[in-house]
């Protein structure tokens, strides 16, 4: 037999001791996770990092580095993409303020705390960071650094393609296209067009496009526009990340204009993954490199050899074949090489690993983490 509950009145007691609150049971993730930052000394390695960045002595003490990253590792985890989701989903969550290391009547930081620190601390902190998880991942044999696998795709950028402006003059989409027209002796130098008149004009006009070159963004002058992966045009980064292929970590995750095509930066995306490789004191060199066909061309082949470097790049089908009677020989033999490679079990095993491992960082990043616009 159960009696039937009722649901108490809003007033509640003034006063209630702290072990008379409820516990969670919390996740075995994050106490585990919490175990092993614990033993790496994650937060005094933190707080070493960050105190340049603070006043020595004066002021309110800040929201402890420990926390902050925490904060940014749980939205990952969860695939929460503001900075605002991420203080809300702490504060309601018991389990959570207990990963954060929070006192049962202590205030949950705020978004604005994140925001603020986020600006104070530099990239070079954020990166830092990032070695130092990789040091206690390689601490932990969780590390090989051998064999890695990239992958980029683009990030749609924070600004609209409305505020482009030409590079030469600084006129807006409106204004230039106004000129074309009275250049043209559409409308005479003091009149004004509508709106529709402009489009008209527009569609109408030869040889139009878009280029980085003449266009770039008012507010975001990074961005470039770019196709992005469903066809449409937006002003966008290009992402690239090097993962592991034995462990599934990430060794590097760059951002790049996106106009840079991916033979263009698949050696820089290498090296800076083997620089975190060594700034996290892991006695590996990263040996052999797989990617998809867009990162083919005989030049980036031929730089990943001189670096002693063994590709597995996918090939693309072309119409007819390479012609190298006015190309170094050295390219050559690197595509060549390559294309051996591929074709035989090993390469076709670690394209497999490829299309698994890096592809599901992204979807982890863009799509779950709502990273998809930068």
């Amino acid at each position: 037999m159960m009696a039937l509950g009722k649901r108490a009145s809003e007033t509640q007691a003034a006063w209630v001791a702290s072990t008379d609150l409820p516990k969670s049971p919390g996740h075995v993730f994050y106490k585990k996770l919490n175990q092993l930052l614990a033993e790496a000394r994650f937060d005094a390695q933190l707080e070493e990092l960050c105190r340049p960045h603070y006043a020595a002595g004066r002021g309110r003490p800040s929201l402890p580095p420990g926390v902050y990253f925490r904060m940014l590792l749980f939205g990952y985890f969860e695939g929460i993409g503001s900075q605002r989701g991420i203080a809300w989903r702490c504060a309601d969550s018991l389990s959570l303020r207990e990963f954060l290391g929070l006192a049962p009547t202590e205030a949950s930081p705020d978004h604005s705390s994140l925001t603020k620190i986020r600006n104070r601390l530099p990239l070079e902190i954020h990166l830092s960071v990032f070695q130092l998880v990789l040091q206690i991942a390689a601490e932990k044999k969780l590390l090989s650094g051998k064999q890695v696998a990239v992958d980029s795709t683009t990030l749609e950028a924070n600004a609209a393609m409305k505020s482009i402006i030409r590079r030469d003059t600084g006129e807006d989409w409106k204004a230039y296209v106004t000129r074309l027209m009275r250049e043209e002796g559409v409308i005479d130098d003091e009149d004004e067009p509508t709106d529709d008149e402009l489009r008209r004009f527009d569609q109408k006009r030869k040889n139009k496009k878009v280029s980085n070159a003449d266009w770039q963004s008012k507010t975001d002058g990074d961005s470039r526009i770019t196709k992005m992966k469903d066809g449409t045009t937006h002003l966008a980064y290009k992402a690239e990340h090097v993962v592991d292929l034995q462990t599934d970590l990430v060794l590097a995750a760059e951002i790049y204009h996106a106009d840079q095509s991916d033979s263009q930066t698949l050696v820089d995306s290498v090296v800076a993954a083997q620089t975190h490789l060594n700034e996290a004191k892991l006695a590996a060199n990263i040996e052999e490199v797989a990617a998809d066909k867009g990162y083919h061309a005989a030049e980036t082949l031929e730089l990943a050899q001189s670096l002693g470097l063994r590709t597995y790049v996918a090939e693309p089908k072309r119409p007819q074949r390479l012609r190298w009677h006015d190309k170094p020989p050295e390219f050559q033999q690197a595509v060549y090489a390559n294309r051996r490679r591929t074709r035989r079990n090993k390469g076709k095993r670690l394209q497999r690993k490829r299309s698994e491992l890096t592809e599901r960082t992204f979807a982890h990043t863009c799509e779950t983490g709502g990273g998809r616009r930068a």
